[in-house]
């Protein structure tokens, strides 16, 4: 059964005390991405969706109390010149983690089989085969000990008029809306219609597909760092590191002497 984009519309306001579940939240993702770090771990997280449903202030508050050397977040647009002389999955390739960090692409290869499929950047032959290529693509990269968590931000259509219409109307927040934005409002119907194919061939059990009901942005707020922290908690220990075994006798000393 693939994903059914209706079943996240609800738009409920978050239940419990946002700023201290929030900050609980923050706390446990920064740990965990320390732990990563200390455990020489790789992961990857995807922040899929529609314009204007959430990505941004998702990925800023994800990553708000993190140390940035443990994370890159890479926002993926159209590709330059170079990028369109090589494959499409290149540009990634060159983006991926080392050891112990964690990579966030605002967008991702997912382009291939929504904006290039829609718009007609790609042939029907290019985004057809793709499926597997994303497939094959993703399992290298769990089968060498990276962590994919794949997010998708969904918002109904009268949601992201409100935000667009909101931005345009805030002189700080105006530029970024794009004539895109407007094009893709346009074809909503075609990208519905690749989102419910891509949900189908991608969602796969070793990469799934996590979608957030972005309608209140509270609610999905908490929904990512929640499903983020929750991944993390199964690729590494969610215990404090033990200190180096270098460091114990200095240590010792150290605090012997402060006594």
């Amino acid at each position: 059964m693939t994903i059914d984009l209706s079943d996240f519309e609800t738009g409920a306001k978050y239940g419990g005390d946002y700023g201290d579940d929030l900050v609980e939240l923050q706390e446990q993702v920064a740990r965990l991405f320390v732990s990563l770090n200390v455990h020489k771990k790789r992961a990857i997280i995807v922040a899929e969706g529609w314009d204007a449903a959430g990505k941004g202030g998702a990925i800023q508050r994800l990553t708000a109390e993190c140390d940035p050397r443990h994370y890159h977040v890479w926002p993926i647009g159209a590709p330059t010149p170079d990028e369109k002389a090589h494959h499409y999955l290149w540009r990634f390739w060159t983006r991926l983690p080392p050891a112990g960090e964690v990579a966030i692409f605002d967008r991702s290869w997912y382009g291939r089989l929504l904006v290039e499929r829609v718009e007609g950047f790609a042939t029907e032959a290019e985004w057809r085969r793709a499926y597997d290529e994303i497939n094959e693509f993703e399992a290298q990269q769990t089968a060498d000990g990276t962590l994919i968590v794949k997010l998708f931000f969904h918002v109904t259509q009268k949601a992201q008029d409100k935000r667009l219409a909101d931005r345009l109307g805030d002189p700080w927040k105006r530029w970024k809306v794009t004539s895109e934005d407007f094009r893709n409002r346009a074809r909503r119907d075609d990208y519905l219609a690749a989102m419910k194919d891509m949900f189908r061939e991608t969602d796969t059990r070793w990469a799934p597909w996590t979608v957030i009901d972005g309608n209140d942005k509270k609610s999905a707020r908490i929904a990512v760092l929640r499903a983020v922290a929750d991944a993390l908690k199964g690729h590494v220990p969610a215990d404090p590191p033990a200190m180096r075994p270098e460091m114990e006798q200095a240590a010792q000393e150290f605090l012997a002497a402060r006594a």
